[in-house]
């Protein structure tokens, strides 16, 4: 789709525009007040359930390898998923991910 240089401003100040809104109602609206412990106690969860939904994709569907699901990526993410549970941080499980599949692809020669 080819789009005129008037609609990508248009869009893109309406993005924005619509950030600024969501972020002004957490944080200019009721910043300042105690939020409910219902509301605390659900908000600890968001990024727990936003961090699989972003690694998700890379790990079965992976650009890397067109689409289609590789070993190397699952094993990585076992490895990742494994140091994150015992060791209770996230810093030490994307480090033991990441030497993982960096590892893995210099053994087997995949890019």
């Amino acid at each position: 789709m080819n789009y005129s240089t008037l609609e990508i401003w248009v869009i893109i100040l309406g993005l924005g525009l619509g950030t600024v809104t969501l972020r002004f109602s957490f944080l200019g609206l009721i910043g300042s007040r105690q939020l409910p412990e219902w509301v605390l106690r659900h908000l600890r969860y968001t990024p727990v359930a936003v961090l699989p939904g972003l690694v998700a994709p890379q790990v079965f569907f992976p650009a890397a390898t067109g689409g289609t699901t590789d070993p190397l990526r699952l094993i990585a993410a076992g490895v990742t998923l494994a140091v994150g549970y015992y060791s209770k941080s996230v810093v030490w499980a994307i480090v033991a991910g990441f030497a993982t599949l960096t590892g893995l692809m210099a053994l087997t020669g995949s890019a």
